[in-house]
């Protein structure tokens, strides 16, 4: 059982646990650059996309409780993150789910459930929208749709670890090591200028969705959560005690429970 780490204490320090050798990795050339992407095991397919900054390592603990649950994993990181390239175009979240795309067309994977954290789930969504026939089910966690739904930021030492650990990640993964703060500038601006679906947009969804909101959530309002789930067709609503924003690394079996039985559903 991986023990709590609620202060990411652990996680500033050491990083999360290495994935393990996968069953097939490599990068596909999309629109400017090259995405990085492995696949484990066999079963239902599973896509599953980081939050900004961040890359596809940092869901170690839910790699392990998916493939013990019988399902085949795809791990990506969006372009510009962990061991994918960029070109000098803005970074958009539509951009990113073509990404996407590219991925699954490359692994003939016709249909998937996506589990998506913060900016990842909301490439997740856009592609419950916009490619639905792709898509069994979305497991959101995290993410506004609209500028309405973030929270003023705040620092906070939760906050400044992950960010000091993305940092130390970006240097030791990235083709562009040297790139750091343009990197964060370029994903900070997508993220205050995006995403921007409206009412209407979110009930074109018609695919299983799970909205999940963490008690202590640093960057999303609740009652934004609550209206995604009430503007999405069938939309279930999940509040997750006692974690925030961090919760697949603070709490990984608790995170890890519920997302199973999202897909168990879905």
């Amino acid at each position: 059982m991986p023990p709590h780490d609620d202060d990411l204490t652990r996680f500033a320090s050491e990083g999360a646990p290495a994935l393990p050798p996968a069953d097939r990795k490599g990068h596909v050339e999309h629109e400017g650059a090259r995405i990085w992407h492995a696949s484990y095991g066999a079963g239902p397919p599973v896509v599953l996309l980081h939050g900004g900054l961040g890359h596809s390592g940092n869901w170690a603990y839910q790699l392990t409780a998916l493939l013990d649950a019988g399902h085949r994993v795809i791990l990506i990181d969006s372009r510009g993150h962990g061991r994918s390239t960029r070109d000098d175009r803005p970074f958009t979240y539509e951009l990113m789910a073509s990404d996407v795309l590219a991925v699954m067309d490359a692994l003939d994977l016709d249909k998937a459930s996506f589990i998506g954290w913060s900016d990842g789930a909301c490439i997740a969504l856009i592609l419950a929208m916009m490619s639905s026939h792709r898509v069994t089910g979305v497991f959101f966690f995290g993410c506004n749709m609209d500028p309405s739904g973030a929270r003023e930021f705040v620092p906070t030492p939760v906050i400044d670890r992950c960010f000091g650990r993305h940092a130390k990640d970006y240097v030791r993964l990235s083709a562009t090591p040297d790139r750091f703060n343009s990197f964060v500038d370029a994903v900070s601006l997508m993220m205050t200028t995006e995403p921007n679906y409206s009412a209407h947009d979110l009930a074109r969804i018609r695919v299983p969705v799970a909205i999940v909101h963490s008690e202590h959530d640093e960057f999303i309002k609740p009652e934004h959560a609550a209206y995604l789930a009430r503007s999405i067709p069938g939309a279930e609503l999940i509040r997750l005690t006692g974690v925030s924003h961090f919760a697949p690394l603070q709490r990984p079996d608790y995170f890890n429970s519920v997302l199973v039985r999202f897909l168990d559903k879905a």
